[in-house]
């Protein structure tokens, strides 16, 4: 959320906030004011008029997070494969910097994904938040689809729940389904809190079906939906309040 009118020092009202915010008209947001379904920092917050400063306040409504005004970007991208997850390359192989040449600001990427795999990547200008969420302690669900050889059945899947062993030591899926399945290919989804390098492959080869194609599909609350390969799109305001909680941002 950006450009938001503020007084001299710095604040507004909070119903106007809430109002430029898109939560509601600014009749509505005085009602969920007086009925107690808006929080700063915290505490419920029913007097009209309360001012706040829009760059730092954590402001809920009905418990959810409204992102703070920013002038920082949090982009959602539909990394195609073959494209490197840096922003430069000095083999001048296509980067995600080459993707996103045309954005005035200076990006970062959050995490990684294989060259040869596909889908959902965040880019930012808030490099501490890319390094917040980018973090293994950061045990966020990120959501695959993947293209296996043979013929995936009810005993691998639960494998997969149960967990299995790798060389740098176990890891299991929160959830996993096949959506389709022949005696010559397999289509998966798996949902995994882990970022370790190729794991989702590593997994699948471990149970005796190698990957062919590997998408990720859903990082968290955000999902790649109907976003092209090479497009990119802005968090919605939920999307990123939800982030922002679980970054403890």
């Amino acid at each position: 959320m950006r450009d938001v009118a503020t007084d001299e020092d710095g604040l507004i009202r909070l119903q106007k906030l809430l109002q430029q915010a898109g939560v509601a008209s600014r009749r509505r947001c005085e009602e969920l004011m007086l009925d107690g379904e808006v929080e700063v920092d915290g505490e419920v917050v029913t007097r009209l008029g309360t001012k706040v400063d829009p760059r730092t306040a954590v402001v809920r409504v009905s418990g959810r997070r409204l992102p703070p005004v920013s002038d920082f970007v949090y982009l959602v991208l539909h990394k195609p494969t073959g494209v490197v997850s840096t922003m430069s390359d000095p083999q001048g192989r296509r980067t995600l910097g080459d993707v996103v040449a045309d954005r005035p600001e200076r990006l970062f990427h959050v995490g990684r994904l294989d060259t040869d795999t596909s889908g959902l990547i965040l880019l930012t200008n808030d490099g501490d938040f890319a390094q917040v969420v980018a973090h293994p302690s950061f045990e966020i669900d990120k959501t695959y689809v993947a293209e296996v050889d043979g013929e995936v059945g009810r005993d691998v899947v639960a494998r997969l729940r149960e967990g299995v062993t790798l060389d740098d030591g176990p890891v299991a899926a929160s959830a996993a389904k096949v959506r389709q399945a022949t005696a010559q290919r397999s289509v998966v989804e798996l949902t995994i809190h882990e970022g370790r390098n190729r794991i989702v492959r590593r997994m699948l080869d471990h149970v005796g079906h190698p990957v062919r194609k590997l998408s990720r599909t859903q990082l968290g609350p955000i999902r790649l939906a109907g976003l092209k390969p090479g497009a990119l799109r802005e968090l919605t305001s939920e999307e990123l309040g939800e982030l922002l909680d679980a970054a403890r941002r």
